[in-house]
């Protein structure tokens, strides 16, 4: 069992026909939490009954909320959801909301340095307040795990440089990788190519980029490792990277083998997409039948 702290915004996605709790980096807290291992989330919520629910959800999933701020001033954070025919999602994330402010507390200090990993996103960093308590804490932290999530208007260049230069390991989207490598001058179009550009320009070990129905590829300690994807219906694509990213950690940071650890993250993330919502509870015999169902 590893303590993991999670740091981001957590929020409700509010879908056409109905709305489910979310936020990456709480479903990367829910899942990892799943798995067996001491999450903490470090966020914040309005003084709502919005904020009053999530709280009460992320107790109730055993994650620890005690550094779950509650904000009198601003609401709980709220997102758009767009589905288009295939279940992807497009995002329409509301501003300010209460996790743009996270203050920088001597708990969460704390707590930022005697975690074995801290995993934080871009979109938090969206705000001056959020922003400034993040890069307080990744100078705290150990071991820092980066999950990219571009969403624009919300993030710069500027930033992205800086919070990649602060990971360990870092996790993008096929699209997410491009668009970085290319506003940091990577002149290639091979995805391999781009992922070393990144760690080389980033000083960074470990490095993994999801491809949506097509699998992921995983750069760990200067070895390539691939998947190619697992067929699904999918119903929803929200919260299957977050899913992915935590299935694939909780491996790692127990020193699984990485092509095991990418092989069960696909896994976990196409059941996710085949499943309505951020959080479907997914039991491990059912992850292991599914990879191999013969």
């Amino acid at each position: 069992m590893k303590n993991i702290v999670c740091f981001g915004e957590v929020l409700w996605d509010v879908f056409p026909t109905h709305k489910k709790i979310g936020g990456a980096p709480l479903n990367v807290a829910l899942r990892l939490q799943s798995l067996g291992n001491n999450v903490s989330i470090i966020s914040s919520i309005g003084d709502d009954k919005k904020g009053k629910k999530i709280k009460a959800y992320i107790e109730e999933h055993g994650v620890n909320a005690s550094n779950l701020q509650v904000n009198a001033a601003l609401k709980t954070g709220k997102v758009k959801v767009m589905l288009n025919q295939k279940g992807s999602a497009s995002y329409d994330i509301k501003f300010p909301r209460a996790w743009d402010n996270i203050e920088l507390t001597d708990t969460n200090k704390a707590l930022a340095e005697t975690a074995d990993a801290f995993v934080f996103g871009s979109l938090v960093a969206r705000d001056s307040n959020s922003r400034h308590t993040l890069y307080t804490l990744l100078k705290l932290a150990k071991y820092k795990i980066f999950d990219v999530n571009l969403r624009e208007p919300y993030y710069t260049t500027d930033v992205l440089n800086y919070l990649m230069k602060q990971a360990n390991f870092i996790k993008f989207n096929d699209d997410e990788i491009f668009e970085i490598g290319k506003n940091i001058n990577s002149k290639t179009h091979s995805l391999e190519q781009n992922i070393k550009f990144i760690a080389a320009h980033t000083n960074t070990k470990s490095i993994c980029v999801t491809k949506g129905r097509h699998g992921a590829i995983l750069y760990y300690n200067d070895v390539f490792y691939y998947n190619s994807g697992y067929q699904i219906e999918v119903v929803d694509t929200v919260g299957a990277g977050d899913s992915f990213l935590a299935s694939l950690i909780n491996k790692l940071i127990n020193e699984k083998d990485p092509q095991e650890a990418i092989d069960f993250a696909c896994a976990v993330g196409a059941l996710v997409a085949g499943s309505e919502g951020a959080n479907p509870e997914i039991k491990e015999e059912d992850i292991i039948k599914f990879i191999s169902p013969n």
